[in-house]
């Protein structure tokens, strides 16, 4: 299995998650004597907030390109952002980066397709939500993303900055997320939704959602390890 580098820290709560789906995915894969190699550059999500509250997406490219060359540099032969902020310059950075990186959205968006649903409801950051770099390739393949209500958006950003970052979990806050989505269902009859943070599984864990749900993470972690056991037996390792 080809080596693995994740830019981690965006933020430090899925990062964890990240490293031990990947680990205990590939043990399951691979073998009962295999773990995988892995190297993680934790930056600073704050940092990557900040960057895109201000539009500085040529800072951001060159924030996050300095930890994906550290990556290169300890070896990792495939890349990815454990964030789906981050994507909103991720072409920027693969047209700089000298191995595959493997993107969040087009993982999730191959799933939507391959499940057929054609009308998605999305939380995330606020940037997620509102910037259109998340959307359009859906709307390539004839599938429509649907924000929540601006007062909403503002809400669920929030909560993921000032709580979900910070590993904090509310029984309240699950219940008004949910309302959201059963409004989002009623009034646009919703098909899923796309936890499009990679915190919003903490939040999610033991509650029912009423409707079918697509994890970024999730999706983008059978997305990484089918990269990297497909480039060990002589794939391309074409990136995503």
């Amino acid at each position: 299995m080809r080596k693995l580098g994740l830019i981690g820290g965006i933020g430090p709560e899925s990062t964890l998650l990240y490293y031990r789906r990947l680990v205990y995915a590939a043990h399951a894969r691979v073998g009962d004597h295999f773990f995988p190699n892995m190297t993680i550059e934790s930056l600073n999500v704050f940092d990557v907030f900040r960057f895109c509250q201000a539009r500085d997406y040529d800072g951001l490219t060159t924030y996050l390109m300095a930890g994906i060359d550290r990556l290169i540099a300890a070896g990792a032969e495939i890349v990815a952002l454990t964030g789906n902020t981050p994507h909103i310059v991720f072409d920027a950075l693969q047209a700089r980066s000298s191995v595959p990186l493997i993107s969040i959205v087009e993982a999730t968006r191959e799933e939507a397709a391959r499940r057929e649903l054609r009308r998605l409801g999305l939380f995330g950051t606020r940037f997620t939500m509102e910037a259109d770099f998340f959307k359009a390739p859906f709307r390539e393949s004839g599938i429509e993303v649907i924000a929540p209500s601006v007062p909403e958006i503002d809400y669920i950003a929030a909560k993921i900055a000032d709580e979900l970052e910070r590993g904090i979990v509310r029984h309240e806050t699950r219940e008004d997320f949910l309302a959201i989505v059963r409004r989002m269902q009623r009034d646009h009859a919703i098909d899923a939704l796309v936890l499009g943070c990679t915190e919003l599984p903490l939040l999610f864990t033991d509650s029912d959602l009423p409707v079918t749900t697509l994890d970024t993470m999730e999706i983008h972690v059978e997305a990484l390890l089918a990269a990297a056991l497909e480039m060990s037996a002589g794939g391309n390792g074409t990136a995503r």
